[in-house]
């Protein structure tokens, strides 16, 4: 009962600090997102006179959206440092993200870790769960032409042609640099048991920190996007000679998601900050698409050695806290990333002035009109 009453004032803060929180959170939702949206409507005719200037301006603003999201997580202490290859140098060229699930906080860190690298935040699609179009965030995914996958076999086969179409209308046109995709097709929690059992079944590596993959979306980026050269194979990574409008997707990240204690973070978490401050470990290894097959068998092998070595990778960081050293190496060397706090005041303000402008500008035209 001691206890229990020495913990009474933290156990206090800690709620009134959530319940602050969300307030803000809802606040920051009711302007940034409409106010987005009415730009975008006020923006259609240079949509027409000049497509790509359009949607780099609507990039920037998505950007901004993602970083208010990011800011959320990363003034209650959730940080994140990275290891590997740094993928800054590839930010200009296009790329595709393989990444580990374990949750929807996932999704806030990759947010949060992306913002420093150049246009790629901007000019990034993402490959999520249908579930998340009927979210806060859902029409602003829907207008930046992001792609919501509906999971199941019944679905699968019909989702990768609305899929292939998709990026055949969206990702050239809106100018989109790099794709991010969670292959395992659903969270570890709920995946983890039927993973098991078809890796058994068929012979495959018995795995616990990540699922087997789903290739089907990954084969059909691949090949929808990856450039030919004359004679058939890729032309990607350090390819030469060709014209950067025609040089397609150069590069695979291998990205690697892994929480102190093996305890991922939620959005819910994300949004109400009563978890401690923790730092969230991503892993970087960068792939030249030359070096990939993208027939359908090889594909499938190369993804699943891709997914054994995550295996490895997280074994290795919750036995000893840290990613191993590349091969040839004898240190592993991390890199904290930083958000600046002056520009998320600035594109706060931006959010909460350009609400309050289209707030009195609506409510003009409404007294005009009745």
């Amino acid at each position: 009962m001691a206890v229990a009453v020495e913990e009474a004032p933290w156990m206090g803060w800690v709620v009134a600090k959530a319940l602050m929180r969300f307030a803000f959170m809802v606040a920051n939702n009711l302007v940034a997102i409409p106010s987005y949206i009415c730009y975008v409507i006020i923006l259609q005719p240079l949509r027409v006179l000049d497509s790509k200037r359009f949607w780099y301006i609507e990039g920037l603003m998505y950007k901004w959206l993602l970083g208010m999201v990011a800011s959320w997580g990363w003034y209650a202490g959730y940080t994140v440092m990275e290891w590997g290859e740094d993928i800054k140098a590839i930010s200009n060229d296009e790329a595709v993200m393989l990444v580990n699930h374990q949750a929807t906080g996932d999704v806030c860190t990759l947010m949060m870790c992306l913002q420093d690298k150049g246009p790629v935040v901007a000019q990034m699609m993402w490959l999520m769960d249908h579930i998340f179009k009927y979210t806060n965030f859902g029409v602003v995914s829907l207008i930046h032409g992001d792609f919501f996958i509906r999971q199941g076999r019944s679905y699968r086969d019909q989702q990768l042609l609305v899929l292939k179409k998709h990026l055949e209308h969206n990702y050239r046109s809106r100018d989109r640099k790099w794709i991010v995709l969670f292959p395992e097709g659903g969270f570890l929690r709920k995946r983890r048991e039927t993973s098991q059992a078809f890796a058994k079944k068929n012979n495959l590596p018995f795995l616990t920190h990540v699922t087997l993959p789903r290739f089907g979306a990954t084969s059909i980026i691949l090949n929808a996007l990856v450039a030919r050269q004359e004679n058939g194979s890729p032309a990607g990574g350090d390819a030469k000679g060709l014209e950067c409008k025609s040089r397609g997707l150069q590069w695979i990240i291998d990205a690697t998601i892994a929480y102190p204690n093996a305890e991922p973070i939620d959005i819910q978490t994300w949004i109400l900050g009563y978890r401690k401050p923790t730092v969230t470990h991503v892993h970087y290894r960068i792939f030249p698409i030359k070096d990939v097959p993208l027939e359908t068998d090889d594909l499938a092998r190369w993804l699943y050695e891709r997914f054994i070595e995550k295996e490895d990778l997280l074994s290795h960081f919750y036995r000893t806290g840290a990613f191993p050293p590349p091969q040839g190496q004898k240190e592993a060397v991390s890199r904290e990333m930083t958000l600046s706090n002056t520009w998320i005041f600035l594109i706060q303000c931006f959010a909460f002035l350009s609400g309050y402008l289209w707030y009195h500008i609506i409510q003009y035209f409404y007294h005009c009109l009745f």
